[in-house]
């Protein structure tokens, strides 16, 4: 069958590259683990821009903690991961350690990428509006699907071009928007880095989850899904040393200190901040990856693009963020964007449940 990706509803019908126990869920079981990772995404992607925002709006100025705290609290998902049965319980155990080695190396790299693409996000964010920033990070959407037709072998279709081509045209008006809105202080050169940063780490960001998307199908190949909270769990960990070598080696340490105590909202607040920015980039990742999991790297970044619909407006309330008629069109732009893909994946499941009919009618038995 045609189409851009792998449809959400075939994961009923297809075994080749789909995790046993997913195959044995009935339909409203799937759609409600894929239901409970969208919540997870969303809410968690809009609470943790909003509240890095309020980071720097309130006096914080480390990059670096501000890349530290995106991954600093993975040690909470070894909660849910005691209760799950072992990812490893299923496994040829002379094959996994055969492929242990590279199992490492998959983390230790992707985590790698995790970090360097939190640091730029950070300096994006720094820079920018949170609704300016959440309408630049759409396009991740557009590279995305550029890198899962190179890594994941995913064909494109008329729409998910249209899809791209619209998204591109969106973070294009935002680029040369002349009475673009800036944090105070911020001058028109350092709003540019802002954008480039914030492009270059939504580029990243989709290059990591096609590159996720291939780890599960081609290297973990583990069908539980603790594998989902594997994955987070040891990428972050990478991602937080490199974080934390990091704010040493770049001497921000030392500032943290009179930053807490120069924060507006006080020194508990600050703490509080952080506490929370960690968490909920945790309840994101999660939910980032288990989509990878159950559905594809693709369709992941495309319920990240519902942000648009979230941040934007939560930072026009929050912190009275200017709608420009720019901004605006921009953001209706990115929304026929991503309408498109959504109809593309409604053509596709279409087309599974006609060929389901079809191949239920064929095992009809005939007459005696």
């Amino acid at each position: 069958m045609s189409g851009n990706q792998e449809p959400i509803l075939v994961k009923e019908e297809s075994v080749v590259g789909i995790p046993t126990p997913l195959l044995k869920l009935k339909s409203w079981q799937w759609w409600v683990l894929v239901s409970i990772n969208i919540f997870f995404l969303i809410g968690g992607q809009a609470a943790s821009v909003l509240l890095g925002r309020f980071y720097y709006d309130q006096g914080g100025n480390s990059k670096w903690m501000a890349t530290l705290v995106q991954t600093a609290a993975f040690p909470i998902l070894y909660i849910p991961l005691l209760l799950l049965p072992s990812s490893s319980s299923n496994a040829d155990s002379s094959e996994t350690s055969c492929s242990l080695k590279y199992i490492v190396l998959i983390y230790v790299l992707l985590g790698v990428i995790i970090a360097g693409d939190n640091m730029l996000y950070s300096v994006g964010l720094l820079y920018l509006s949170a609704s300016t920033y959440s309408l630049i990070c759409a396009t991740q959407l557009a590279f995305n699907a550029v890198f899962s037709y190179f890594i994941n072998a995913q064909k494109f279709t008329a729409l998910i071009l249209n899809s791209v081509v619209l998204l591109s045209f969106s973070a294009a008006l935002i680029a040369l928007n002349d009475d673009a809105d800036t944090p105070s202080g911020v001058s028109r050169s350092k709003y540019i880095v802002g954008f480039v940063c914030t492009l270059a780490a939504s580029a990243l960001y989709s290059l990591l989850l096609s590159l996720m998307q291939f780890s599960f199908e081609k290297i973990l190949k583990r069908e539980t899904f603790s594998v989902v909270l594997e994955m987070q769990i040891y990428t972050s960990l990478v991602a937080t040393c490199v974080s934390v070598i990091g704010l040493f080696a770049s001497g921000e340490w030392r500032t943290l200190h009179g930053e807490m105590e120069g924060y507006h909202k006080g020194q508990a607040s600050y703490v509080l901040t952080l506490v929370w920015t960690a968490v909920t980039w945790q309840v994101c990742s999660v939910g980032v990856v288990g989509l990878i999991f159950l559905v594809t790297s693709l369709f992941s970044n495309v319920i990240s693009t519902l942000s648009l619909a979230v941040t934007p407006l939560a930072a026009l309330v929050v912190f009275r963020d200017k709608m420009s008629g720019v901004k605006i069109m921009a953001m209706l732009i990115a929304l026929w964007g991503f309408a498109s893909y959504v109809y593309q994946n409604h053509v596709d499941d279409l087309k599974v449940r006609r060929a389901r009919q079809q191949a239920q009618a064929g095992r009809v038995e005939p007459p005696c």
